[in-house]
This record gives C-alpha cells, structure tokens and sequence, in this order.
C-alpha cells in the first residue's frame, strides 16, 4: 500500500510543508493514514536500541538515556518512566503486570517493575553488562550477561535458581520450547540446557560468536551466527539440519512463518529462506547493515535497517510495500499489534506507523516471548507470584548524556558449567570478568550493545558504528 503524499516525506514532513503545526515532544497527535505513515512519536533523551513490547495498550520500551517507557499504544502519551542508574536496551518482557528488564554499564541488575506505575519489585545483581532481553517462562527469568553466564530467576521474588557458565558473554535472548532453554554465546556456540536446572543438554559450535537469538519451530532451531550462517538443528540433539551463508555476520535474530525463515544480515541484505532445506526464497537489499529482527504480518514482513528505513515487504516475493525514513538508523526489531508497528530509532524516538495490515504479529520469534511480544504471545497467561524484595526507589532522569566505560579486554573463561543455588541466594557468588569478543559479532542492539559503544557521540552514524564494532 502507497500513500497518496509525496514519496518520501514522512507525515511529519507532509504536516510541516502543508503548514500544519507538529510538536516534537513525547506523546504528539494522531490521525491514521496508508501504510507506512507515521502515527505518532514519542522522544527519548538517547538512542532506542530497544525493541518494543506491547501488551494491554501500553508500549514498554527502554532507551539508553537510562530510563524504561511506558506510552499508550493508541497516542503515544508518557504513562510513566523508570530511571535506572544505567543504559537500557534489551527488550523488555510483560507478564502478568510485572515488567522484567535489565540495565548494564555502571548498573548490573535485572530489575521487576510494577507495570502499572513503574514501582521497582525486586532487582537482581550479576557481575555484567545485561544487553539479552529477559524470557519469562513458567514463573522463571532467563537472562544472559556479560559475565559469561545465562541466569534463571524465580519470576516473583529475583531470587536465583540457577545459573550456566559460558566461555565469553551472552548477549543473545533465550527462547524456551518443551523444558529446554535455547541461547548464544559469543564463546562461538548454541547451549540447550534443561529449564529446571540448567543441565547442558548439547552444544553446537559454530565458527563465531552467536547473538542472534533463536527461534524453535517444530523441532527445529534456526540460530545467526557471527560467522556469517543461519543455521537449522535438530532441537532434541543438536544436529545440523542445514547451513545458509550470507554475505557477513548475523546477528539479527531469525521468525519462522508458514515454512519459511526471515533474517537479517550485516551484508545490508533480508533473506527468505525454505525452513526444511535452507533454499534462499528470496532477498531484498536495504542501504545499510540489517541487525533488526524481521516480524511477520498478514503476509508482510516488517524490518528496520541501519539507512534509516523501516521497511515493509511483502512474504511472499520480497518486494517492498513501503518504507518509513526516521533520522538515524534502526537495529531495534519491530513489533506489529493491530495493524501498528511500533519500533525505535537510533534518532532517540520511538514510532508508531501504520502498518497497511490489520493484524498483529504472527512470527515464531514474538509468538515465543523471546524478544518482544504482544499480548497474545505463547505464554500470555502465567502468573507471577509477586514478592517485593527491594525497597521502592524514585530517581530523577540524568541531566547529562549516559556514557558507559570502555569495553574490558580479559579473555574468556571455560565453558559450560552450571551452577545452581538455593532460593535465598538473590545476589552474585562470583564475580567474573567481563570478556570483549572479536568476531564481528559482539555488541549489537537488540541482542546486546558492546558497553564502549554507548558514549560515542549521539553524531556517529549507525553504518559507522557497525563497522567499528565488526573491526574490534
């Protein structure tokens, strides 16, 4: 679907050049339009690397300026914010009222807020940065971190049950089907462990850091690789089915609809690929590095792109439907609810833009809570059995610009140990040292930001910053 404008004038453009009046603050007017118009926008203090969940008409994003947002999905209005004392850009997970996301840089925690009013329930300590977004299943957090390790939470009260020692950090997001936990380190493998105790059920290594963040689909698992692979496996024992390569590294995390995996590729490129054999379908060239997770719709895919466009394109051929222009580029992922897509931008705002379908997101990778979701997600209805264990705490917004420190040079550990402890233990045993990858892989918005890339100037362009993190 076109709109009747100009192409390539935003709808705020089209207001201004008509002479109508647009403010640029949190929460400004709405008025549908075609596809690919904006709806509204709401301004945050720094970049959104974020990808946005939605659920019972409230957006729930975070930003690097240190705070979590709560907006309404129908006019974009502030209903809240939550300042932390660090950097925010993992999505967050909605469940049952509890808002579960975690900061990194000066502050390591995984916090549970009231999601209501924003009221801190508990916070989790760990000794790293935290980029993955937080799972939720069965009334347990899974969340990896910088200090090498992938923690499982109990959901109510933040106390551990256990964790899983990897060789380097985990920035990829969990996602968990049948009792298994499936994520990516940038130790260069894919663990699946035993949701109850974090037991290593196989590992599957590949030839660089995953944190891409995988998707299951009726036994299978389709993972990104740094090493430039999308890779299929047996999810019982970790088999390569097939292996598709790209043009560079993949850190985009893969949705399975009808058959088919929809990717992302730094090489700028969106791939369709055949989910039994691995054949490419099709491909759609953007102008920058795709680190933006696709979501699928009534037969449209929708993905951001480091040149500055959400595109929307259609399932079945690759061919473009639409593009929306923001001022920077986007690696948030998308996220569709009734006929809106909702996603940030690195140009510090968060948008809602008419999506020219009317349903909302069907792709395995939201359907599965494992980075961004809506309310109709697999595991929508758990209930969590809040225990507030942290005194509430209100801080002002910073004033200044976040930085974070530069990025540590230690090496990795060992891999593969699990640690499990008792549910008294809320705290750190152990802290380790935080580990900086050089694959090309490390870092990246959505699936975890190296910590030195965040106080680059708000100036850098995101083709800039991609390539500097791929040379590290």
């Amino acid at each position: 679907m076109t709109s009747e404008r100009e192409p390539g004038l935003s709808r705020r453009q089209y207001l201004q050049a008509a002479g109508v009046g647009v403010v640029s603050l949190a929460g400004i007017g709405t008025a549908q339009a075609a596809g690919g118009d904006e709806i509204w926008r709401f301004e945050t203090g720094h970049w959104v690397f974020s990808s946005p969940t939605v659920v019972d008409g409230t957006v729930f994003v975070g930003s690097i300026d240190y705070n979590v947002y709560a907006v309404d999905a129908a006019d974009g209005t502030e209903l809240w914010r939550r300042n932390l004392p660090s950097n925010t850009s993992g999505a967050p997970t909605v469940v049952d009222r509890t808002v579960f996301v975690g900061s990194g840089g000066f502050d390591n925690n995984v916090y549970a807020l009231d999601a209501a009013d924003g009221t801190e329930l508990w916070r989790f300590e760990n000794g790293g940065n935290l980029t993955s977004s937080p799972t939720v299943v069965d009334g347990t957090v899974f969340v990896g971190s910088d200090d090498n390790n992938l923690y499982a939470l109990d959901a109510g009260a933040g106390t551990e049950q256990w964790r899983f020692q990897t060789g380097d950090k985990v920035s990829s997001s969990a996602t968990v089907v049948d009792g298994t936990v499936f994520i990516g380190s940038h130790d260069n493998n894919l663990y699946a462990l035993d949701a109850g105790d974090g037991t290593e059920q196989w590992t599957f290594q590949t030839g660089s850091g995953v944190s891409s963040s995988p998707t299951v689909v009726d036994g299978t698992v389709f993972v990104g690789s740094g090493d430039g692979n999308v890779y299929a496996l047996d999810a019982g024992d970790g088999t390569e089915l097939w292996c598709f390569e790209t043009g560079d590294y993949v850190n985009s995390s893969p949705t399975v609809v009808n058959g088919t995996v929809f990717i992302g590729s730094h090489d700028t490129t969106v791939y369709a690929l055949d989910a039994a054999d691995g054949t490419e379908l099709w491909r759609f060239e953007t102008g920058n590095a795709v680190n933006s997770s696709p979501t699928v719709v009534d037969g449209t895919v929708f993905v951001g792109s480091g040149d500055n466009n959400l595109y929307a394109v259609d399932a079945g051929d690759g061919t473009e439907q639409w593009t929306f222009q923001t001022g920077s580029g986007l690696a948030s992922s998308p996220t569709v609810v009734d006929g809106t897509v909702f996603v940030g931008s690195m140009d510090q705002n968060l948008y809602a833009v008419d999506a020219g379908v009317s349903g909302s997101s069907e792709g395995s990778r939201v359907m599965l809570g494992t980075l961004g979701h809506h309310g109709d997600w697999r595991y929508a209805d758990q209930t969590i059995d809040r225990q507030t264990t942290a005194e509430p705490t209100t801080t002002e917004p910073p004033t200044t610009a976040p930085t974070t420190p530069e990025p540590p040079t230690t090496e990795p550990t060992t891999t593969g140990s699990v640690t499990t402890t008792d549910s008294s233990d809320s705290g750190l045993q152990e802290t380790l040292g935080e580990t900086s990858a050089n694959d090309g892989s490390s870092g990246l918005p959505g699936f975890g930001i190296a910590p030195g890339i965040v106080g680059v100037g708000i100036g850098l362009g995101l083709k800039q910053y991609l390539e500097d993190d791929g040379e590290e």
